[in-house]
């Protein structure tokens, strides 16, 4: 085991302490996850969750959307502010059907082609769909990273190499989704941008950010 691999066996392990419940994280699709990240950008989970319900009862499938009129989504899309948006919904989902006959590609390259798929939804979907061994990073994850390895990257790291190289050891893993949706909650709850947590923090003992402040006798949890 790698010791990459053995922070992931922990984030899993102590799951339990802050895991959340998302209705898109049960049986989740290509589809369903496209959409929920759409949803979600720059708009809290608690929000999305019920107009996300109700999209799909109207749309239930890529199909059902490549054939949605700019006015129907938009009546969803204005609820969580993303009216400037509506367009991706429907582009996405007409490229899936002309380019894939409504079945989603299982490589980054060809995701990224889609309308509005970004890198983090591309490789979400490939984690948690397809179980492919692929990085996911997004700001949450971004700054764990740069904590936990006290790598004292500053400004937009997100995008940063190291960051993504570091990732990709870590979602070398058997199970991507379940490790996706472990450190998604780690960093919302525990790996907080302020004031984060490190008193319930199961990696606080490894964690770089943690030592440094001890070193400099700053503890103070």
């Amino acid at each position: 085991m790698t010791i990459y691999s053995k922070v992931s066996e922990k984030l899993i392990r102590n799951w339990n302490l802050y895991k959340r419940d998302f209705i898109w994280r049960h049986n989740p699709t290509p589809y369903k996850m496209m959409i929920a990240e759409f949803m979600l950008q720059r708009t809290k989970a608690n929000q999305v969750e019920p107009v996300f319900k109700e999209f799909l009862s109207k749309y239930p499938n890529v199909c059902g959307l490549g054939e949605a009129r700019k006015i129907g989504v938009a009546k969803f899309t204005r609820h969580l502010g993303l009216h400037k948006r509506s367009d991706n919904f429907i582009k996405s989902a007409k490229y899936v059907i002309d380019k894939y006959r409504g079945k989603f590609p299982k490589n980054r390259k060809a995701l990224l082609e889609i309308p509005g798929v970004g890198d983090y939804v591309a490789g979400a979907i490939l984690a948690v769909c397809f179980n492919k061994r692929e990085y996911v990073v997004d700001s949450n994850i971004a700054r764990f990273i740069n904590r936990y390895y006290g790598l004292n990257l500053k400004g937009e790291i997100r995008r940063k190499r190291k960051i993504i190289e570091i990732a990709g050891r870590l979602f070398n893993y058997k199970n991507t989704r379940i490790l996706l949706f472990s450190l998604l909650d780690f960093t919302a709850l525990v790996c907080k941008p302020i004031n984060p947590d490190h008193g319930n923090c199961v990696l606080n003992k490894t964690c770089g950010f943690v030592q440094k402040r001890v070193e400099g006798g700053k503890r103070r949890f």
